[in-house]
C-alpha cells in the first residue's frame, strides 16, 4: 500500500469519528416539545329558572285575592289591564260586582318566560232594596243635579287616579264603625220607584256623631268640605296598589287631602248628608275601577 493511500484512509476515519462525536451536553440542551394541553370541557348549559304565581283567596264577584310572583316578574295583567306588583312580588286582584265568570292573569318575566293563569270567578247573590229617598239626593231639582254632578264625578275620578305609596292593602281590614247593617253591597236600589245603580258599598246604621276610623293605613285623596249631591261629605282614603275606601254621608271630617292615616285612626263622624234616609256610614271599596264588597275584606261585623 502506498503512502498516499494509507494517508487517505486515516483522514476518512478521522473525519467520520469527528462527525459522530456530538457532545452529550449539546444534545441535552435541546428543548423538549411541550406536552399536549388537556381538552377544555364545554360549559354546562344554563339552568332555566322555573317561575310561578301563587294565588291566595277565593275569586268571586266583589272579592279580592292576593298573590305573589317569583323573582324577575316584568309585567302582570288581568284581562289585559296592568296590575301593579310590589318589589317583593306581591300583588292584589279585585273582581267587580259584575265581573264575568272567567278572568285571565298573565305574567311575563325578564328571561322571556310567560305564565298564563285562567281564574274562575264565582257569581255573587244580590238583593233588591227599596229606598225612601229622592233619586237625585241633595240636589234641589233634576236640573240642579245635572249641573253639579259632572264636577263631583270628576273629583272622585281624580282622587282614585292618584298614585299613592302605602302598604295598607297588605293589612287585615277592620270595620270603620260597627253596628246594624242597613244596606248591602251589590243590591239593586229602587229610589221611590225609580231604579238606580246597584249599591256600591255597605251601610252601617249608627247615631249621628259616631266616630269612624281608618280600616287600614292609607293616604287621604279626597275630603269634600262641601257636600256632594249623593255622597254628602265624602272622604276617600287610598290604601296603595289602587285599593281605596270611600266613606259617604259624613257629618264631619277630621282629616284633609294628603294626610297619612294609620289603621284605627279617627277620620271623622257619621252623619246623613247627601242621599240618605237617616244617619249611617256607607263604606265602599274600589280597586282600579272595580267595586268590591267591604265585608269580604273585613269579615263579619261585630255589634
Amino acid at each position: 500500500m502506498s503512502l498516499w493511500t494509507h494517508w487517505r484512509r486515516g483522514a476518512v476515519v478521522a473525519l467520520l469519528a469527528t462527525a459522530a462525536c456530538v457532545p452529550v451536553a449539546e444534545r441535552e440542551s435541546r428543548p423538549a416539545p411541550p406536552p399536549a394541553a388537556p381538552p377544555v370541557p364545554a360549559p354546562p348549559p344554563p339552568q332555566r329558572v322555573r317561575h310561578d304565581l301563587v294565588l291566595t283567596g277565593a275569586a268571586e264577584q266583589g272579592a279580592v285575592i292576593t298573590g305573589r310572583a317569583s323573582p324577575g316578574v316584568r309585567s302582570l295583567t288581568l284581562d289585559g289591564a296592568p296590575v301593579p306588583v310590589a318589589r317583593d312580588g306581591a300583588f292584589l286582584l279585585g273582581f267587580d260586582r259584575d265581573a264575568g265568570t272567567e278572568a285571565e292573569l298573565v305574567a311575563t318575566f325578564a328571561d322571556g318566560q310567560r305564565i298564563v293563569r285562567p281564574i274562575a270567578v264565582a257569581a255573587g247573590r244580590w238583593r233588591i232594596e227599596h229606598v225612601d229617598a229622592p233619586w237625585r239626593g241633595g240636589a234641589t231639582s233634576d236640573a240642579d243635579f245635572a249641573r253639579r254632578r259632572p264636577a263631583e264625578l270628576a273629583a272622585i275620578a281624580a282622587a282614585r287616579a292618584k298614585a299613592v305609596e302605602s302598604d295598607g292593602w297588605r293589612q287585615a281590614f277592620r270595620w270603620p264603625v260597627t253596628g246594624r247593617l242597613s244596606g248591602f253591597f251589590g243590591a239593586q236600589r229602587i229610589y221611590r220607584g225609580k231604579a238606580g245603580a246597584y249599591h256600591s258599598g255597605t251601610d252601617i246604621a249608627v247615631p249621628a256623631g259616631t266616630p269612624f276610623v281608618a280600616p287600614a293605613d292609607g293616604v287621604v285623596t279626597l275630603a269634600a268640605e262641601t257636600p256632594f249631591t249623593l255622597e254628602g261629605h265624602l272622604l276617600i282614603v287610598d290604601h296603595g296598589m289602587g285599593l281605596s275606601s270611600a266613606f259617604l254621608h259624613c257629618q264631619r271630617l277630621d282629616v284633609k287631602v294628603g294626610d297619612r292615616v294609620v289603621q284605627g285612626q279617627r277620620l271623622g263622624t257619621v252623619g246623613r248628608t247627601g242621599r240618605a234616609t237617616g244617619p249611617h256610614m256607607h263604606w265602599g271599596l274600589t280597586w282600579r275601577g272595580k267595586r268590591l264588597d267591604p265585608g269580604k275584606l273585613a269579615g263579619p261585623i261585630g255589634d
